[in-house]
């Protein structure tokens, strides 16, 4: 049975007219708070306000993130290298690595960076100065790595070696 032009005109507006009536449920938003994962909604002024802060980097949504403008050619087109040949095209790019000696998630992001042969520094926000340079950058979480071009403008900042490992798979099939 074939519908008429009318009947689906009619339909389309009973949908947009359900549409314009939806009514959902409140959503439960779960995050990590000192150490372990709280709803949001029972945290305290504090760190409920330190939430509102916090920015979710991607990298595909970075705007600063292509720091090999010279190569055009589609990532699709060509095979993942290895993070030590990156390293040797990233002469130029410098890094910050804010970590704690109490922090447990520190020593897997120190050896990722020990293993790259790059320029940079690594600054312990358990000092007065490290803190304060932390939050002068908004650093919010250990371990954070700020990663810079050669121009000193921020390109990536990562919190974990499985961030750290997707972005020199990334610029890697630049």
């Amino acid at each position: 049975m074939e519908r008429t032009l009318e009947q689906i005109e009619q339909e389309i507006a009973g949908t947009k007219a359900a549409l314009e009536n939806v009514q959902g449920s409140e959503t439960e938003v779960y995050a990590r708070i000192v150490g372990y994962y709280r709803a949001v909604k029972n945290w305290n002024k504090g760190k409920s306000d330190e939430f509102k802060h916090r920015k979710m980097f991607s990298i595909e949504d970075s705007k600063l993130y292509d720091i090999t403008e010279a190569d055009t050619t589609c990532a699709c087109e060509k095979k993942p290298a290895q993070v030590e040949k990156t390293v040797e095209n990233l002469e130029a790019v410098t890094y910050e690595m804010f970590t704690r000696k109490t922090c447990p998630n520190c020593p897997p992001v120190k050896d990722f960076m020990a293993n790259l042969d790059m320029a940079g520094r690594s600054i312990d926000v358990d000092t007065e100065e490290g803190l304060a340079e932390a939050a002068k950058k908004g650093i919010f979480a250990s371990p954070t790595v700020i990663f810079y071009s050669k121009e000193g403008i921020e390109t990536a900042r990562c919190h974990n070696v499985e961030e750290l490992e997707a972005v020199f798979n990334k610029v890697a099939v630049l």
